[in-house]
């Protein structure tokens, strides 16, 4: 089923269609967006495509930049010194074992 929002995005309103239950992000996204260009400043005043093309050209950059830097990060962080799940996973599985055990000789006590 499909809602309607109504943003207003550089002080005009504009209707769209989204799934239920997605308002509330539609919305976010949408005063987002409008945020963008009210602090472009005197760029944002231009007419509305090219205030929403400045708009998305400089929110698509602010990602491009978010990207390259968790890239960065991710290159640069120290690799993991601890075993994986997959090597914890037989040791847990003795752990949940004897509290499983010491739980029923509670019970029968």
């Amino acid at each position: 089923m499909m809602s309607n929002v109504t943003l207003k995005i550089g002080g005009r309103q504009y209707a769209v269609a989204c799934a239920d239950g997605e308002e509330e992000h539609i919305s976010e996204l949408g005063q987002l967006i409008d945020d963008k260009i009210a602090s472009m400043g005197p760029a944002g005043a231009q007419n509305e495509s090219r205030a929403l093309l400045f708009a998305a050209l400089l929110m698509a950059d602010e990602l491009h930049e978010a990207r390259n830097n968790r890239a960065k990060a991710a290159a640069t962080a120290p690799p993991s010194s601890g075993p994986s799940l997959a090597e914890l996973a037989p040791a847990l599985e003795q752990i949940a074992q004897r509290i499983e055990n010491l739980a029923t000789r509670v019970e029968n006590t």
